[in-house]
Order: C-alpha cells, then structure tokens, then sequence
C-alpha cells in the first residue's frame, strides 16, 4: 500500500526537508504553498524525479482559511487519497516592534499558525488512516522568549499546547499528533541573515551551529514512525541558551 503524506508548506524550508526525507523512504507527498509557483514547480518535479514518488503541488493560502480547507480536502477527495500522516508545517510572522503591531498583522499570524491547521484537520481528519499521525511545527520561540516577534512566539506556544489538548480527541480515530519545536535551523531565510547575528546565535547554542534542515526532517519522520510517541512536543536546538 502506498504511503501518503500532506506537508503544508512543504516546498520550501524545513517543510521541502522533510518532502526529501519523506521521499527517500517511498513516501507519496502532497505539497500546499502559498504563492511562489516557480519554487513550488522545482520541487515537485526535483523530489518525483530524485526519488521516483508521486509529488503534489498544491496552492492553498493559509491565509484564507475556508477557501484553502476546502480546497485541499478536494484535491484529496478526488484522487481518493487517504493519508498516513499530516505535517501542518505552513506558518507566517510578523516581526513588528511591540507599539507597532496592528491588530490586522496579529490575527494574520494567528489565523495562519493557530487557526487554519484547527481547520484543515477538522476537516480532513477522516482522511487519515487509523495509527496515523499529525505533526506540528512549533518553535523554540513558543518556549523561550524571544524580542523580535511577539505575534509568532505566542502562536508557537499556541501550537504546542493544541499538539497536548488534540491527543484526546483523536482517541477515537486512533490518529497521534506530536509537534517538533526547532531551534535556529539553516534554511533559506536563516542564511540572510547579517553574519554578526548568526555568529551571536551560534554562540548561544552548545553546538556552536545551526541545525541542517536534514536533521530536523530526521525528527518528523521519527514522530511518523514511532507508534508510541504521542502528545509529546520535541526540541531541537542543540542546546540553546546554554551559556
């Protein structure tokens, strides 16, 4: 039987990390994105042609909730797709100064981080085969303060506590949900970053580096696989904050 898998947000970042590593293990991937088609094109045919799975690449905003819901639970209605595993991984932020913050920017963050993963898997949680699992990205700013983004760590923290409070209520469909909290991880948008804030980041980490995206992909798929983690919230930091 062929193994399905929906990742929000997984043609770029860590979301196109754990598309490859899903892949590599005969994974059959639906991909949602946001807006860039070119970004999402490249990884579609990179991860079909790599590792001879079926790709999806599907444009669902999490910005428009309804629309996006149920325009994804289509796509799997349609093909009859019936999935092992969902990655709800699509995320925004708002880096605004405190005093700044509007309150359209706040409920934008919440709505895409909170709001559309409640959604999307109400409505498609009966999709999901029974000793299937759901997996969060939440973040090490849900856990430690952080001064640059107040919309996004409130929302990680968020996140984390619906991971605890869905375990009950996925009981009866014998579906797990866990969530992976990553620290700083080496994507894209960490690597425009100004070397003097890297190197300040790296020195509060006991590793003295940022995480590769292949070792947190590494995570999820373990959350996939491992039938008895449930309910758990998994940092990987590498030992932040140690100094």
């Amino acid at each position: 039987m062929e193994k399905w898998v929906l990742i929000t947000g997984g043609t770029k970042g860590i979301g196109r990390a754990v598309a490859e590593c899903l892949a590599k293990s005969g994974y059959q991937l639906v991909l949602t994105f946001a807006s860039d088609v070119e970004a999402a094109e490249r990884a579609r045919t990179e991860l079909a042609s790599h590792y001879g799975v079926e790709v999806h690449a599907l444009q669902a905003d999490n910005a428009d909730i309804t629309m996006s819901v149920e325009l994804i639970n289509r796509h799997l209605e349609e093909r009859q797709l019936y999935l092992d595993a969902i990655i709800m991984n699509a995320g925004q932020t708002c880096r605004d100064a405190f005093e700044e913050i509007r309150w359209e920017d706040w409920e934008r963050v919440f709505r895409a981080n909170v709001h559309f993963p409640v959604f999307l898997l109400q409505r498609v949680v009966g999709r999901i085969r029974k000793g299937g699992s759901v997996v969060f990205t939440g973040s090490l700013m849900g856990i430690e303060p952080h001064s640059v983004s107040l919309a996004y760590g409130v929302t990680k923290s968020a996140v984390h506590s619906l991971v605890r409070n869905l375990v009950k209520f996925l009981v009866p469909y014998e579906v797990r949900v866990n969530g992976v909290a990553p620290g700083f991880v080496d994507t894209e948008w960490q690597k425009t970053k100004p070397a003097e804030i890297r190197r300040n980041i790296e020195r509060k980490v006991a590793l003295g580096r940022f995480c590769e995206p292949e070792e947190v992909a590494e995570v999820y798929k373990m959350l996939i696989e491992n039938k008895y983690f449930n309910g758990e919230i998994v940092v990987v930091d590498g030992g932040y904050s140690y100094k």
